[in-house]
């Protein structure tokens, strides 16, 4: 389900799955921003004068919004418009932002509702748990740590959250701190929770492509209590290089279709699988 959005066919990129009205005059700045990196995430690209009549704002707003975004590293501003940030040219983790995009947000959307006031979370980076933190910011009394700046400032957006930044080596490609020291870092805090994201999920458990990442996923889960992965059904067609955790470390899985043959081994490890609804 969504929201239709007036001039949408002006934007590069259709919206014409999206049902529904909405009025958008009244919002506060924050929501429109929120509400502009949410079409740029499922378009790629947007125009000016296309938001301007979504929004139902003038095209100045607009211009000053997008400035505030580009200056954050949120996007990138061109000619007449916006771009998905992509510093070093049309790198994986752009690409993953665009891919099973209708999937990830069920299953962000289904995440998100499982977490309440007082509970704290480690949450990694992924295009999959930039999804969740914008279904998440609409709760209150949560603490987030996470070693994303997409994340960060997604959830420092919303009223009534805190949330750390782990520091570290910057990696531009995914907006993401990374090394030894945000490991050190992430050894500082001790959650209820780790909600992370995979590149792959099988009998032997969760994998990632990436050292870095799969480390940071490492030290998250031993810092918490209990661990939530959240992954589309892709991710059980493929086999990670780094092993980030075995299944009998995982409390709860979030997808959006059933996984076949790993069913057997997800109830075995005594998984708590929620099947995300609404993708299609």
């Amino acid at each position: 389900m969504g929201t239709h959005l007036a001039g949408s066919s002006h934007l590069f990129g259709s919206l014409d799955h999206v049902e529904g009205r909405v009025e958008f005059k009244n919002m506060r700045p924050e929501e429109r921003q929120e509400k502009i990196l949410a079409l740029l995430r499922e378009n790629g690209r947007v125009k000016v004068d296309a938001l301007a009549e979504t929004l139902q704002i003038s095209q100045e707003t607009i211009r000053r919004d997008l400035t505030r975004l580009g200056s954050e590293g949120l996007l990138w501003k061109v000619h007449g418009g916006a771009s998905l940030p992509q510093p070093n040219g049309e790198g994986p983790f752009q690409l993953r932002m665009t891919e099973q995009l209708q999937e990830k947000r069920a299953i962000a959307r289904t995440a998100a509702a499982l977490f309440h006031p007082g509970d704290t979370l480690f949450v990694d980076t992924g295009s999959a748990t930039v999804l969740f933190a914008e279904e998440l910011r609409r709760q209150t009394g949560l603490t987030v740590i996470t070693n994303s700046l997409m994340i960060a400032q997604t959830i420092a957006r919303s009223d009534g959250n805190r949330v750390f930044l782990i520091g570290g080596e910057y990696s531009d490609e995914a907006m993401q701190n990374i090394g030894a020291l945000a490991v050190q870092q992430v050894s500082q805090f001790r959650t209820v929770h780790a909600v992370i994201t995979v590149g792959s999920l099988d009998i032997e458990g969760a994998m990632d492509f990436t050292l870095e990442e799969a480390e940071i996923a490492r030290a998250m889960i031993d810092h918490a209590r209990n661990l939530t992965v959240i992954a589309d059904s892709t991710k059980f067609k493929k086999t990670g290089l780094f092993r980030v955790c075995p299944l009998n470390e995982i409390d709860r899985l979030i997808t959006e279709a059933c996984p076949g043959d790993l069913s057997q081994a997800l109830a075995n490890a005594e998984i708590d699988v929620h099947i995300a609804s609404g993708s299609s």
